[in-house]
């Protein structure tokens, strides 16, 4: 029973991925409650029990999990095959499990578990990148942003590990990491699967459909988030306004000209295109706040509402946005969003809107806590939502 079960469940890599990332999003979401209600208590800090998980553990195993399925199509290449990548899932898996223990237990454990994730998405990144070399296709424009965003994402997680090694040097080094993660790795990765896949669904649906993107896009965005990733490294916010402006004014210009119609496509397309929305809407936040500093206007507290606001609206919107159609299409089931998915969408955004209130709350009077502990808990109560139909799919196999 049991290997015919586990042949099922391994039998196509987004099935282990994203039941592995979707599972420690809730996990490491409940032990965020915990902490702020303290009624847990653990030996790291906020970058250990939240940032770092959130890089390396969660959303990269989701999208590798969706990478490992379509890099491959991509280039026109045979598919990899279960033993390979599910070589790949235990050590993630074995090294997040270790990583979440040594919260606890054993915080000299951190540094192992953090060279064993290393050195998972090192094997990762090495198998993508043999795809790649060995197609013959011609266009290789996409694929080469994903291995080059992949890679950024090796280099913000090197400096993770230099970091823990370097106690007089781990602020630091741990804000560069963490700069070069969110935005290189995570935001670039996500948006250049975005570019490519959003287009494609939306021909399904829309006759004679063609995107108009602008010529050297990627270049251009991956361009402007180095220099944003720069200025951040100084103390002065208002100098990030040189790269928050031209992205704000370059995504919305960028959107508008793929004209994507929201009235014209089905749930489980628009809530794509949902999530695209909240990338101007990120870096008109960020323009906002760098425009605050540099006229001095520093009195209003607007704590993570930039990185919410892409971590949230963006890159969860659109995990569940793929994560729900890959898992439909790829068990046989009609890729479409009944009801109750469309009302999850829905509550999404409002477990969202929430977090980024929860951000500024503190300037109105409101408990800065309370806020937080519920956004945290509505997004625990939409994953579990989610879970009840997804995530079965995704453990039982196809």
């Amino acid at each position: 029973m049991f290997s015919n079960w586990y042949t099922k469940f391994s039998s196509q890599p987004h099935q282990p991925f994203f039941a592995s990332g979707i599972i420690f999003l809730v996990v490491y979401m409940s032990l965020l409650l915990g902490i702020y209600s303290n009624k847990i208590f653990i030996l790291g800090s906020i970058v250990d029990f939240h940032v770092y998980p959130m890089l390396f553990i969660i959303f990269t195993q989701f999208f590798l999990g969706f990478l490992l399925v379509v890099f491959p199509r991509f280039l026109m290449q045979a598919a990899i095959v279960p033993k390979v990548y599910m070589r790949h899932f235990f050590i993630y898996l074995f090294g997040a499990t270790l990583f979440f223990i040594s919260l606890f237990i054993a915080p000299n454990l951190q540094l192992l578990s953090m060279l064993i994730l290393l050195f998972a998405q090192g094997l990762s990144f090495y198998q993508l990148l043999g795809i790649q070399k060995k197609s013959l296709m011609k266009d290789k424009n996409d694929t080469q942003w994903i291995l080059i965003t992949f890679a950024s994402g090796l280099v913000a997680h090197l400096l993770f590990v230099i970091s823990f090694l370097a106690p007089h040097l781990a602020f630091s080094l741990q804000q560069f990491a963490i700069n070069i993660g969110f935005y290189l790795y995570l935001f670039a990765l996500i948006f250049t699967v975005s570019q490519r896949m959003i287009p494609q669904f939306t021909g399904f649906k829309i006759e004679n459909y063609v995107i108009n993107k602008t010529k050297y896009m990627m270049e251009m965005v991956y361009g402007l988030l180095v220099l944003k990733v720069v200025l951040l490294l100084s103390d002065n916010e208002s100098l990030n306004i040189l790269a928050d402006l031209p992205l704000f004014l370059f995504f919305t210009r960028e959107l508008l000209k793929w004209k994507l119609s929201f009235r014209n496509v089905p749930a489980i397309i628009w809530v794509l295109y949902l999530a695209l929305l909240w990338i101007p809407i990120g870096f008109l936040f960020s323009t906002l706040i760098s425009l605050s500093q540099l006229l001095g206007m520093t009195s209003f507290f607007f704590e993570k509402v930039i990185i919410h606001t892409f971590a949230l609206g963006y890159f969860t919107t659109m995990l569940v946005g793929f994560g729900t159609r890959v898992v439909l299409g790829h068990s046989g089931r009609t890729p479409t969003a009944d009801k109750i998915a469309i009302v999850m969408f829905i509550f999404l955004q409002v477990v969202i809107i929430v977090r980024i209130f929860a951000s500024i709350a503190s300037n109105f009077g409101f408990d800065y806590i309370f806020w937080i502990n519920h956004s945290a808990l509505l997004l625990i109560l939409a994953l579990l939502a989610w879970s009840i139909k997804y995530l079965w799919i995704l453990i039982k196999g196809t």
